[in-house]
């Protein structure tokens, strides 16, 4: 027994901020973060939208595309590093918003939680204990942003994208590594400070990323990862159709690419959006659906805090 996606959706910020926005903000400028990044603009929550809504909107248009109703799901996931609440949580709200009573589950595994995601749905269609799973992922990691720091501000975007799986034949294929204690420092964001009397703990909260070493370790674990679904299936990269890579950074998806060859399978929209963490997978997977066939492989693939990797072959 595997899975199969039968639908995708997404939901983005109205607000887009162009590199030439912050360049008005802050010293940077649309040549220096485009040769560095690839990026060109992001979209921003802002005014009273929230990360409910997009995911909302995600949601429905998965579910529309598959020919689904909300009563069909029978489990809904949502990856995200942070949500609208600390409680309830994302999953917990979207389900309301939705008018779906089920299982749910958040998963924050940062920039690899959809493959998790994947991951866990595949487990719980391969026991039987559902037939039809919503998986939203929504990101908002202009909240966790230094806003003062244009290392990593220009990186990240908000948004939120969906998949609706059901129960198949084929079954996907993981490689899943966590180092753990092994460079976690480099890429975090700490607790924020409380008014706890008990404890001495101060911290703003931002997102914190040795960019040099996060690079090292995103075109390693991209070539591993792969590496080691192609063994394990006896394939090669030119039996596969389409990578779709986290969109980190554009020189990380060019670096992993002079690895493997046939750059026209490694398809990028971090130029739009930028670095969108968890979504970021979903997101280019719901803008290049069209390009799929029937039986098609794809490889999906990423990298983030845990340092965690995380890659699936399935079939489209």
């Amino acid at each position: 027994m595997g899975l199969k996606i039968i639908g995708t959706g997404c939901g983005l910020p109205g607000k887009i901020v162009t590199n030439n926005d912050l360049a008005a903000i802050m010293d940077t400028s649309d040549e220096w973060i485009s040769q560095r990044t690839g990026i060109r603009q992001r979209r921003i929550l802002s005014g009273s939208e929230t990360l409910l809504e997009l995911s909302a909107e995600a949601a429905a248009g998965a579910l529309q595309d598959a020919g689904a109703s909300p009563e069909e799901i029978d489990l809904l996931i949502v990856t995200t590093v942070g949500g609208d609440y600390k409680t309830p949580s994302m999953s917990c709200l979207l389900a309301g918003e939705l008018g779906i009573n089920c299982i749910t589950l958040d998963i924050n595994m940062a920039c690899c939680g959809f493959v998790y995601a994947l991951n866990a749905a595949n487990a719980y269609l391969g026991a039987d204990m559902a037939k039809k799973i919503l998986i939203v992922s929504a990101e908002a990691l202009s909240r966790l942003t230094d806003w003062t720091d244009r290392s990593t501000c220009v990186l990240f975007g908000d948004a939120a994208a969906a998949v609706v799986l059901e129960q198949a034949d084929s079954a996907p294929v993981f490689s899943m590594e966590l180092r753990g204690k092994d460079g976690w420092e480099h890429l975090h964001a700490a607790r924020g400070t409380d008014n706890c009397p008990f404890n001495d703990f101060e911290n703003n909260g931002f997102l914190r990323m040795d960019g040099q070493d996060i690079y090292k370790f995103a075109v390693s674990s991209i070539t591993a990862r792969i590496h080691e679904i192609l063994n394990t299936c006896s394939l090669s990269i030119d039996d596969i159709d389409t990578v779709l890579l986290h969109q980190a950074n554009l020189r990380i998806i060019k670096g992993a690419v002079t690895r493997f060859g046939s750059p026209e399978k490694f398809p990028h929209n971090i130029e739009n959006y930028g670095n969108t963490s968890s979504a970021s997978v979903p997101l280019l997977l719901h803008e290049t659906k069209d390009r799929f066939r029937p039986g098609d492989k794809l490889i999906l693939c990423a990298f983030g805090a845990g340092l965690a990797s995380a890659a699936c072959l399935l079939k489209w």
